[in-house]
């Protein structure tokens, strides 16, 4: 069993990923927005940055009940977050964080009807690698796949395959 974290700035394509892998290999998803909803893991809500403050602590445990099972890993999971590095590297296998041109970057931030304050954030995130650095400083074992022009399926399967070791 395997639990697969994927991480990245916001419109990197996380989910897309997540999505592939899912479907390729396999793996459960954890739609992690949803499980902060039906858990009740927001403490607020900053409205100045249109985002909720979730409690990390608590996605955490969640997280962690939902992988392992009497301290084994209980199936394979795909998770994808922007907050997915929190989870501790004893319950992970491999990391992926997703990049992503800055002008493509934008454009999809943009299409989302994300306001230019919230654009110019997450443009910054994704300049000084705050999910990359996060996932290191964690020491999660990190892939790094640019989205920029899409994924091919087969190049990435493999590389997660070999990564896991199958």
């Amino acid at each position: 069993m395997a639990v697969i974290i994927i991480t990245g700035t916001p419109g990197t394509g996380k989910s897309t990923l997540a999505q592939l892998i899912g479907r390729q290999l396999g793996f459960q998803r954890i739609d992690v927005n949803a499980l902060i909803d039906r858990k009740q893991l927001c403490e607020d809500y900053d409205e100045a940055r249109q985002c909720r403050i979730v409690d990390i602590g608590k996605l955490n445990r969640e997280l962690i009940a939902l992988s392992t099972e009497a301290g084994e890993k209980k199936e394979n999971l795909v998770i994808d977050s922007h907050l997915s590095q929190h989870l501790p590297r004893k319950y992970v296998d491999l990391c992926i964080v997703t990049r992503c041109d800055l002008k493509v970057l934008q454009e999809r931030l943009a299409a989302r009807g994300y306001p230019a304050v919230k654009v110019r954030e997450n443009l910054d995130a994704e300049i000084f690698d705050n999910c990359l650095t996060e996932a290191e400083e964690a020491g999660h074992k990190v892939l790094i796949v640019d989205t920029t022009r899409g994924v091919d399926a087969d190049t990435v399967i493999g590389m997660i395959q070999e990564r896991l070791g199958r």
